[in-house]
């Protein structure tokens, strides 16, 4: 009987209503959003038209990088555009299912670009700390198989939340104050109980995030020690050049992060709603957009990649 009343109270949708209190700013808000995810697929696009073109970056890290690319591009398309349609053009319903989708694809590349940045730690660890041996161990078919492991992670930690939503009856509305389909923001309308889902999230948390921090630590705790016994200070500056991109990445990625997950579990009644809603929004978006600026001013390959391609395309039109 109980399977019953809860299957009857799911909703056929929902409605986004974007950033509550803010409605009538919904177009202004929309335009740096747009222009993020513009420089978000412009950038990161090229990044990996780039890598799979120029022989000189096919490099173990460089296929990271793609890797951390391409998880952006997915990323952020699966909540912008539907944000955007909500600001422009007030199509705010999203079916249940839609919405389920949506929210397993935002959370698993979530945590597919929390494993890649760890990857990437490991990368450097290998490339400093064994730099004779880089090639040998970073083979195509290593990077593959740690690539395709992260994804699995992810996929799997991540799956449960939609069967979790899916049990849940409903009978506080259909309205969701937020730009899109969140696991806890859809959680909040069921009148049943939540705790597993706020544990069980706070699990996978852990089990990415945490873990995932934790090797990154350990990796750069063995690079500091491996770069500070270099005898010379030129070689020390180099070795730890090749790792600034990296960190930039990590403080990108990880600070939004942890900033939006505290002040939704600790600032819920302190921090205005909207509030809420804008830093999870950037929480996403940030990594994306600056990840390929990043690494295009600071990696000299990719810098000097970028320029051969732009003069070689441009002897191609002058040739036509």
């Amino acid at each position: 009987m109980h399977r019953a009343n809860s299957s009857s109270l799911s909703p056929r949708y929902f409605i986004l209503n974007g950033i509550p209190g803010l409605e009538a700013a919904h177009i202004w808000i929309s335009l740096p959003f747009c222009v993020m995810y513009m420089i978000a697929m412009v950038g990161n696009c090229g990044l990996i038209y780039l890598i799979s073109h120029e022989e000189v970056l096919h490099r173990p890290m460089y296929y990271f990088l793609a890797l951390l690319s391409l998880t952006d591009v997915s990323g952020c398309t699966s909540f912008v555009p539907n944000m955007l349609c909500i600001f422009w053009f007030s199509l705010k319903k999203i079916d249940f299912n839609a919405c389920l989708i949506q929210m397993f694809f935002i959370h698993m590349l979530t945590g597919m670009e929390s494993g890649v940045l760890m990857l990437m730690a490991l990368d450097r660890y290998v490339a400093i700390c064994y730099p004779l041996r880089y090639s040998t161990i970073l083979t195509n078919s290593v990077i593959t198989k740690v690539g395709l492991a992260t994804f699995m992670r992810s996929v799997l930690l991540m799956i449960p939340f939609t069967f979790l939503i899916k049990r849940l009856p409903y009978c506080r509305g259909n309205l969701i104050y937020h730009t899109y389909c969140d696991h806890m923001s859809v959680a909040k309308l069921s009148c049943g109980n939540v705790k597993i889902n706020a544990i069980y999230g706070l699990i996978a948390a852990i089990l990415i995030g945490g873990f995932d921090m934790f090797c990154i630590s350990v990796s750069y705790t063995m690079i500091i020690r491996a770069v500070l016994n270099l005898s010379s200070s030129d070689a020390r500056h180099k070795a730890f050049s090749t790792c600034t991109s990296h960190i930039c990445a990590i403080v990108i990625t990880y600070v939004p992060a942890f900033f939006n997950f505290f002040t939704h579990r600790f600032g819920a009644h302190t921090i205005p709603h909207h509030i809420h809603i804008l830093i999870a929004n950037l929480y996403l978006l940030l990594p994306p957009t600056l990840n390929p600026i990043v690494y295009g001013v600071k990696t000299k390959q990719i810098r000097e990649g970028v320029i051969k391609l732009f003069f070689k395309e441009k002897d191609i039109l002058t040739m036509k």
